[in-house]
């Protein structure tokens, strides 16, 4: 899932959406706290409905937010501006943005879902949140883990644009 390359991310999404017109376009984003800072991946996933799925990145490192609730709100504002650029900049459609929020109110999370789910569909998406299957959101985390294996990525040249990119914003 990982190569580290920059790419004009609506000419990539346009040109998988070309080839394959069924290709679902999916948004969102994870945070980590580390020892001095928070890292965010926001994460395109570009699903095919045969098998797999492609990942455009966005890694950045911001000052620390120790607040769990600022922190989270983070995660949302961010998946909505690149899915506000997929849409309005480049005509993309998005199927939906994936958030790391929990409906159960048993978890920390749940203390926005209400906010952002309102939020995100004020802005006409279709909110997905846990325990639903977050694709976007779980390709996110594994970015700000940095548990990805280059090996993951597809041959580049075998098979000519199914490679994954990162956004440069």
């Amino acid at each position: 899932m990982y190569d580290g390359r920059s790419v004009d991310v609506l000419a990539q999404v346009r040109a998988v959406l070309e080839r394959t017109p069924d290709v679902e376009v999916l948004v969102g984003t994870d945070s980590h706290n580390r020892s001095h800072h928070t890292v965010y991946s926001t994460a395109i996933v570009l699903r095919y409905h045969q098998n797999g799925a492609q990942v455009i990145y966005h890694r950045e490192r911001a000052p620390k937010v120790t607040d769990l609730w600022t922190r989270l709100w983070g995660e949302v504002e961010r998946s909505l501006t690149v899915a506000t650029l997929l849409r309005e900049t480049g005509n993309i459609p998005v199927e939906r943005i994936d958030m790391d929020l929990n409906s159960d109110e048993r978890f920390g999370s749940n203390k926005l879902h209400a906010a952002a789910v309102g939020y995100i569909r004020s802005h006409g998406y279709e909110p997905h949140t846990k325990p639903d299957m977050l694709i976007a959101t779980w390709a996110a985390n594994l970015l700000c883990n940095g548990t990805v294996l280059k090996h993951e990525a597809p041959i580049p040249g075998r098979d000519e644009g199914d490679v994954t990119l990162q956004i440069d914003l």
